[in-house]
């Protein structure tokens, strides 16, 4: 009677509607420039809150039992007092305050080929070209929440400490860098770390072989310098899909991949959307040769 009972509570598994197993998990909250901060925000769970900044909508997603806004702040705010606009369903609307702190990002000089610096009027026009192309991507306002704000990282590798940095090419001054780069040998698969939607594949002038994630309401990825693509855009990917290999294509001064993450159309710190690395291990003291342990 037991094995009986244990298969049918076996088929009445197989049966269920299958829903996405992965529990909703904001980004770590980190109230500077390039970071996120998140608001809780009361409303019934049919009836979600609208929240915008400066003009632009926010996203708003259901955790627990209340709302969640989840604000990204671009590198350009300057530190100071700010507020989101909300509406709740019912007509009552407010202004939440909230205060960004300052937060000094290191310099990193770089020597690349001049021409990507120095750039002819034909380079200037195509990067512009090109940039407002990949802006319309990553400032897409899409229906459908994310199952999770936790990413996978994209490629294996270390991750390292750029997002931020004042990029100093060849001795010249440029915006900082607003994305994460990955050391990675070339041809490394370069996998989707959340289930969405190609929305722009392209061969840019400093992004090389790019490509342009839509993962709903204001969150997108963006993974540039690729040797190859393997994506078009309408294509709908899971989590773990590859979208292309890791390369040196744009302005690089080797393989690597640059890993943009954009909320509500600011490119924000892709660490905090990563689990956090386990703290490094300290190193172990210098044991006196009078205690150290018998063999």
């Amino acid at each position: 009677m037991t094995n009986l009972f244990a298969r049918i509570a076996a088929l009445l598994l197989c049966a269920l509607p299958a829903f996405a197993t992965e529990s909703f998990t904001a980004p770590r909250v980190s109230a500077v420039p390039g970071g996120v901060i998140t608001f809780k925000l009361a409303g019934t769970p049919d009836n979600p809150p609208t929240v915008s900044f400066t003009g632009r909508p926010v996203m708003v997603v259901r955790q627990a039992d209340q709302w969640l806004a989840i604000l990204g702040i671009g590198l350009s705010v300057e530190p100071g007092d700010y507020h989101v606009d909300v509406k709740q369903s019912g007509g009552g609307e407010q202004q939440v305050p909230f205060v960004v702190k300052p937060k000094e990002y290191r310099v990193q000089e770089l020597k690349v080929d001049p021409g990507k610096v120095n750039l002819s009027p034909e380079n200037e026009a195509r990067v512009k070209s090109e940039g407002a192309k990949v802006r319309v991507a990553l400032d897409a306002f899409t229906p459908g929440a994310p199952a999770t704000l936790r990413l996978s990282q994209p490629v294996p590798g270390v991750r390292q400490d750029s997002f931020g940095k004042r990029r100093v090419f060849n001795g010249e001054s440029r915006n900082p860098h607003s994305g994460m780069d990955i050391g990675a040998p070339t041809g490394t698969p370069v996998k989707a770390p959340l289930a969405g939607r190609v929305v722009d594949v392209g061969s840019y002038f400093l992004n090389g072989n790019n490509v342009v994630i839509d993962h709903g309401l204001g969150l997108a990825t963006m993974y540039c310098h690729l040797s190859k693509i393997n994506v078009e855009v309408g294509q709908e990917l899971k989590r773990g899909d590859v979208l292309g290999e890791v390369g040196a294509t744009g302005r690089v001064t080797g393989p690597h991949l640059h890993w943009g993450v954009s909320l509500n159309g600011a490119m924000v710190d892709p660490a905090l959307f990563l689990p956090p690395l386990p703290p490094k291990k300290k190193p172990a003291p210098n044991v006196p040769a009078s205690k150290a342990p018998a063999n």
